[in-house]
């Protein structure tokens, strides 16, 4: 009898606990006249018993530079206890403040005069920005931000009039997920922004949220809740980083959630087997 009345507790813990898994996106990167690096990218796995709590913070987008400043570096993201760390902003037009910032990835480098650098991306989070080019006379152009998946690329002097560089690509959620068919946003999150350029050609734009660089004009800003870098601005003026994201899932044969904390906001829905909670501002705690 002792025997049966342990092997039905144990039963019952065993079930009370669940496995949850997280995708952490941190905010991406302004830019400058380069791109900005997309936010930091995590997956993370943890057990949870009946009633315990993780803490969810999600990081906005950095704030946009110009060209006497480097785009700001997106906030960061954490759940699970684990913590992205925000996009590197991308460098300005001049050569006091043309390099690139370090984050989960790292911004591109604004002027291209050979004495800049990128920013340095995160091991596991995200990858390096690349760097601008100038021929001092005719054309500049800034550095690609680095992305989840790849870094950015340089800014090159062919062909004719130049190229910016590209933004790297992001991570697909779904290469992670591969049985989700909805998780709330895009697949692909943490690209990295293109460079600007005011010569005749922009380099591409990181896969996953990223800014599209902009031809003697304001790039674009990375894309909301998908912590993409912003793309650099041709005429040197920059654009806000992407807010980040973080998403949790869990069999649905277990319940919802006991508690969201009302500083966040969050969506939840039901699909593949699996229970899907996207966060998408804010920082508060969950019970499971």
């Amino acid at each position: 009898m002792l025997n049966s009345l342990i092997g039905i507790i144990a039963s019952s813990g065993a079930a009370a606990a669940r496995t949850i898994e997280f995708i952490i996106v941190a905010g991406g990167g302004a830019s400058g006249r380069a791109g900005g690096g997309g936010g930091g990218f995590q997956y993370s796995s943890g057990t949870f018993a009946l009633g315990a709590t993780t803490t969810i913070t999600v990081g906005a987008g950095g704030a946009a530079g110009g060209p006497n400043t480097q785009g700001g570096n997106g906030s960061n993201s954490v759940a699970n206890s684990i913590t992205s760390t925000g996009g590197g902003g991308g460098g300005a037009g001049l050569v006091s403040v043309q390099d690139g910032k370090n984050g989960g990835s790292g911004g591109g480098e604004g002027y291209g005069r050979g004495t800049g650098v990128a920013g340095t991306g995160i091991s596991g989070q995200g990858n390096n920005g690349g760097l601008g080019y100038s021929d001092l006379a005719t054309y500049t152009g800034g550095g690609g931000g680095g992305g989840a998946s790849a870094a950015g690329g340089n800014a090159l002097s062919t062909p004719a009039g130049g190229t910016s560089g590209t933004g790297g690509n992001g991570t697909n959620a779904y290469s992670t997920w591969a049985t989700a068919t909805s998780t709330g946003a895009s697949g692909y999150y943490a690209g990295g922004g293109a460079g600007g350029t005011d010569g005749s050609t922009l380099g591409a734009t990181g896969l996953g949220g990223a800014g599209a660089g902009g031809l003697n004009a304001t790039g674009n800003g990375g894309a909301t809740n998908t912590g993409g870098g912003a793309g650099g601005g041709g005429n040197g003026q920059g654009n806000n980083g992407g807010s980040g994201i973080v998403i949790l899932r869990y069999p649905d044969t277990f319940p919802t959630l006991t508690l969201i904390g009302g500083g966040l906001t969050s969506a939840t829905t039901t699909s593949g087997g699996y229970r899907y909670y996207t966060f998408t501002a804010g920082t508060g705690t969950v019970t499971v």
